[in-house]
């Protein structure tokens, strides 16, 4: 049942294309992205909920990162609008759902066992700083090797070619990401060896998730 483990193979998904997969929670889909087991370990995945819609508590033995795509995801703790960036560390626990319904970037059990930071972002009201060339950055998380952020890019901006240390990983939020490889529109998940390289650019004003170093420790 795994799929798409092995992280020394690129990996090159256009989510939007994909089939929903029902959850074992009524109301609840999926699009697996990759996966160690069928409901056991390692995922990366979009979740969509269903209005009204509920997952039972369950914990996240090495922890639940969750970027919020669309609508209103929900715990016990609060509400959590489009947009909203969350780390639930590895032990925590939470009984999930969404009233109006929403659409969710998930990666489970993923983190280092000492990376025990709970991280709530509103992204759609943090400020972004300048990054290279004209480049805007959002940072998210860094935790040893790894570090997250959004990346604004405007349009027609080209970045210069350069290798990625511990792999990258891109989730496309809005626009549409280019390289020589290929065209990346909205919900395109990709995934880049640990030193691979490529030439990005855009032609349109795009926002990407990017997940760098964090591959090493899987090789």
């Amino acid at each position: 049942m795994s799929l798409n483990m092995d992280v020394k193979q690129g990996v090159v998904i256009q989510a939007l294309n994909m089939d929903w997969l029902a959850s074992p929670a009524k109301g609840v889909w999926r699009k697996p992205l990759e996966r160690e087991a069928a409901e056991t370990g390692l995922v990366t995945s979009i979740v969509k909920y269903e209005a009204g819609s509920r997952f039972s508590e369950h914990s996240h033995p090495f922890g639940e990162e969750i970027f919020v795509l669309e609508g209103v995801f929900s715990d016990e703790e609060g509400d959590y609008p489009a947009g909203t960036y969350i780390r639930n560390p590895p032990g925590s626990k939470h009984s999930p759902f969404s009233e109006q319904g929403c659409t969710l970037f998930v990666k489970l059990n993923q983190f280092d066992k000492a990376d025990k930071t709970t991280v709530r972002i509103n992204t759609q009201t943090q400020p972004w700083l300048a990054g290279i060339g004209n480049l805007e950055v959002m940072p998210l998380h860094s935790f040893e090797a790894e570090n997250v952020a959004l990346v604004k890019w405007p349009k027609g901006e080209r970045f210069q070619p350069h290798s990625h240390f511990g792999g990258e990983e891109i989730l496309v939020l809005s626009g549409q990401f280019q390289d020589e490889f290929g065209q990346y529109p909205q919900y395109t998940w990709i995934r880049s060896p640990h030193q691979s390289q490529h030439f990005p650019f855009v032609e349109e004003d795009t926002i990407i998730y990017v997940k760098t170093g964090h591959l090493l420790s899987r090789l």
